[in-house]
Order: C-alpha cells, then structure tokens, then sequence
C-alpha cells in the first residue's frame, strides 16, 4: 500500500517538526508549508492525501484556506484537520463549518493526532472510490464508470453518477442538500440547494421501479440512501 501524504499547514517551525516526527515515524510521508499561499500552491500541485491546517496565521488565515479548497472543485474533497489553540465551542463549530473534517486542539499529543488522522482517512477513502459497490443488485463499478441493476445497464448523467457513488459509499446516514451540494459539486457557491432536488429526481427515474426505492427523502432534513425500508 503506498504511503499517504499529509501536508502540515503551521506558521511555527517546532510545531511542524514534531508533527512530521510523529507522522514520519508513523509511515506517513510528510510535506510542509508555514503560510496558507505556499499551502495552496502544494496542493494543487503535490496533492496530498489529507492536510493539517493551523487555524491561526500571518496573512490568510487557516479557516479562509480551507473555505477555498472546499469552494474548488479539485480539492473539495480533500480531508483537512484544523489545529488550533482555541478550544471553544463556537471556533469548532466554525472550523467544521468551514468544511474540516476534524479538529484538535493544541497542545496534543503526537499519538492522539496520528489516531485522529488515520480515523480521517479511513472515512475520506470509504468502499467503492475504486472497488465495484453492489447494493440490493445495483451494481457501481467506478473503474469502468458503469451502473447496472438486476444485470441491466442504468444510463444516467454524470452529476447522477457521482451522486450515486457518493450515496452508495456512504450508506444509512442523512444527508442535508448542503451537504450533498459540498459532497457531489464540490461546494460549488452558484449552484442552488433546489438543483440537489432535480439531480435526486433523475436519479431515481434512472434507477427505475426496481431501485428507485434506495434513494429514500428523510423529511425535515434532506436524503438518505439505504437498502432498509
């Protein structure tokens, strides 16, 4: 299995050092930057697995950093963990709005952080990125980029597509159409929460009557996807 790649994002020198220790140590492959632009820059073109990202910074700060990678399509999906010194309530919950995955407070011990990344990328790389997922006869096979069901082939579009992939890979839990529009578009800012309704109603009528049922509306919040009634 080849070694992931975690950026860590600190303006503190002894700070990003313990970290690639800890990580180095863990068989991770460690990348480093101590300002939010030279972060950026690394990403799009080294493309880490997941990255540490420093709430507080000189220049742009650690959130307005992870608000623009979930904005752009390419990096929408890529797991990021704030750490910050700031331990209250309403900072954690700005930080998972922004679009972190996780968050830990500093000080932290090296072993803790190395548990929560590995917890991290174990959800950020579910079943089915690139192995077939089956549920109930309905057949994804990423590789080919093909859909079938009971044997059939299902012709669908490819905002249809990665909807179904991001549902079948992330089976029984509700999702809001926030969520679903951060998920499947990439956080996308035009793009309304009522076009979630429209790709929901495609993908259903693409399914037919013999799956269709998967695709469940959980009312007050948004959709679910689940082979249970």
């Amino acid at each position: 299995m080849t070694a992931k790649t975690v950026l860590i994002v600190d303006d503190e020198a002894p700070i990003r050092e313990m970290i690639a220790v800890a990580l180095e140590m863990a068989d991770y492959r460690v990348l480093e930057a101590d300002n939010a632009q030279t972060a950026h820059a690394m990403i799009v073109d080294r493309q880490p697995d997941l990255v540490l990202l420093d709430w507080m910074m000189p220049g742009t700060s650690g959130i307005e950093l992870a608000r623009r990678l979930k904005r752009e399509p390419t990096t929408a999906e890529l797991p990021i963990i704030m750490l910050t010194a700031k331990g209250e309530e309403d900072n954690k919950i700005q930080g998972l709005e922004a679009g972190a995955d996780d968050y830990i407070t500093k000080p932290f011990s090296p072993r803790e952080l190395v548990a929560r990344l590995k917890a991290v990328l174990r959800r950020a790389t579910p079943q089915g990125i690139e192995e077939a997922v089956e549920v109930d006869g309905l057949l994804l096979d990423p590789v080919s980029h093909r859909v079938s069901a009971s044997g059939n082939a299902v012709e669908m579009g490819p905002t249809e597509y990665r909807l179904l992939q991001f549902f079948m890979t992330h089976q029984e839990r509700a999702y809001t159409r926030s969520q679903l529009l951060d998920q499947v578009w990439g956080g996308n800012v035009y793009v309304e929460e009522r076009t979630v309704d429209v790709h929901i109603r495609r993908l259903r009528k693409a399914l037919g009557e013999s799956h269709q049922h998967l695709v469940q509306t959980v009312r007050g919040t948004g959709y679910r996807f689940s082979a249970k009634g």
